[in-house]
């Protein structure tokens, strides 16, 4: 600058191009399977159910495996005392969820369902 030169501001460079993603594409590549009907995934949850009914029952309640929705939502009903104490949703949440989430990763949530007639 000291030289008589005069300032030039810096030439903006563009971004890099985005790479292609083919698995954003709106056609799966192949069929997905529905995990919510898998009799091993099934068999996992209720194994991790049989490992806190213990805990459950020595309060006077437990859980009933009602359904596992497409959308990896385990569906329980509350049984004996669970279905009316008032800490249940604490329980479902920090309990039961928690135990089984970390035994079925696939699982994205757990809620009490009313019992089926």
């Amino acid at each position: 600058m000291g030289n008589g030169d005069a300032f030039e501001p810096p030439i903006p460079h563009s971004p890099p191009p985005i790479p292609s993603r083919p698995y954003l594409s709106a056609k799966p590549t192949k069929p997905m399977t529905d995990l919510s009907t898998d009799p091993a995934l099934r068999a996992r949850i209720e194994s991790t159910l049989d490992s806190i009914r213990p805990y459950l029952m020595a309060d006077g309640g437990s859980v009933r495996l009602q359904n596992v929705t497409p959308d990896m939502v385990v569906e329980l009903e509350l049984l004996g005392a669970c279905g009316t104490c008032p800490m249940s949703s604490m329980t479902l949440r920090a309990g039961i969820e928690q135990a089984i989430r970390r035994a079925v990763p696939e699982v994205v949530r757990v809620e009490a369902v009313t019992p089926v007639a």
